[in-house]
């Protein structure tokens, strides 16, 4: 497609393991609320019309990148498109977040997905992709992502965010074999999703486990590592029988620092960590061969711009420069001031 050449790789450099000139970070949520613009944009736009159009997707994916010297775009979109291209119904709700109108009650609803052709349905993600990567003139790298099976499937039980997850664990509990069945399906289209954005351009790949808190180490292990292995190999294997190169793939399973060793087994360059873990017990679990990322809680972001200083400083120097991305260990919280990412951005560079 004739991309502009890329003149800041650290990112890439950093998830392959090479060498990089100062520890790149970007962070999750970039694109979005906790920017005047992006709500200025709000008000003319509803979220998923933005998710949508891939005009009105690049130039919000963009409006960070104005603002702060980033390493990574991530381009703006939502997990939930997944199942939406199933044929439910999603509503961005203010003060709420996504809400699921007709959300799966029981299995007997599983017949009424339409898993069928859900990367052709999302392909203005795939459009909007190849259109950053025109509009980024090479600056960055752009990543692409998508939600992770057992998360998907959460949402789509409990009919939004949910504390508990108590719904989505009875599934796994009182119907294991659906609950497999459905985890299997969400698996094999995530894979046709993913070969989609590296097709259109995406530089860098992350898979969103965000719900993995809400399960013990046993379940994770169970309900979670086969799929999320599966989704990397299988993805692998179609890139390589059509000669196209993979590109490196991040795993965010927050809440799962119980299973480190086990994530950095999957095949996966990079591992994202949540604030609970310390870097230097990751680095440990994970050993010398994994890109680590992270992990800054999002609270530490209110701080004052001295205390987000020492924050940053501190973790950068625990985390160390080689094989480490750095970045929050959530997504960046609405009510954040712009002094602390810029603060965040330029510690980091800084650091070493």
């Amino acid at each position: 497609m004739n991309f502009p050449a890329l003149k800041n790789d650290n990112l890439l450099r950093a998830a392959r393991g090479e060498d990089v000139d100062r520890v790149p970070v970007w962070v999750m949520r970039q694109a979005g609320r906790y920017l005047p613009e992006f709500m200025e944009f709000r008000k003319e736009h509803e979220f998923f019309e933005i998710c949508r159009t891939p005009e009105f997707a690049c130039e919000v994916t963009m409006q960070p990148l104005r603002r702060f010297d980033l390493d990574a775009s991530i381009i703006f979109s939502d997990i939930l498109v997944i199942p939406q291209a199933y044929g439910m119904t999603v509503e961005m709700c203010p003060g709420k977040g996504p809400v699921f109108p007709e959300p799966l009650k029981s299995p007997a609803d599983l017949p009424n997905l339409q898993p069928n052709g859900t990367a052709e349905k999302l392909s203005y993600v795939g459009e909007a992709i190849t259109m950053m990567r025109h509009k980024l003139e090479g600056k960055v790298p752009l990543i692409g992502f998508t939600g992770a099976p057992w998360t998907l499937m959460g949402y789509m039980i409990e009919g939004g965010g949910s504390k508990t997850m108590s719904k989505a664990k009875s599934w796994l509990k009182d119907y294991p074999e659906d609950s497999n069945t459905l985890l299997s399906m969400l698996t094999n289209s995530i894979v046709d999703y993913l070969e989609m954005q590296v097709k259109a351009g995406a530089q860098l790949l992350q898979v969103f486990e965000s719900s993995a808190e809400h399960l013990s180490k046993e379940e994770f292990l169970e309900h979670c590592v086969p799929y999320l292995k599966d989704i990397r190999d299988k993805l692998h294997e179609r890139l390589e029988a059509q000669s196209i190169a993979p590109v490196p793939m991040t795993l965010f399973a927050k809440g799962a620092g119980h299973s480190l060793a086990e994530q950095s087994k999957l095949g996966y360059e990079v591992i994202g960590v949540d604030w609970t873990v310390d870097p230097l017990e990751a680095r440990k679990q994970v050993g010398p061969n994994i890109t680590l990322q992270g992990n800054l809680d999002p609270q530490d972001m209110y701080k004052t711009p001295e205390e987000v200083k020492a924050l940053v400083e501190e973790m950068v120097k625990k985390f160390g420069k080689h094989r480490y991305i750095a970045n929050l260990g959530h997504g960046i919280t609405p009510l954040t001031p712009i002094e602390s990412m810029k603060v965040l951005v330029e510690t980091v560079h800084k650091a070493f």
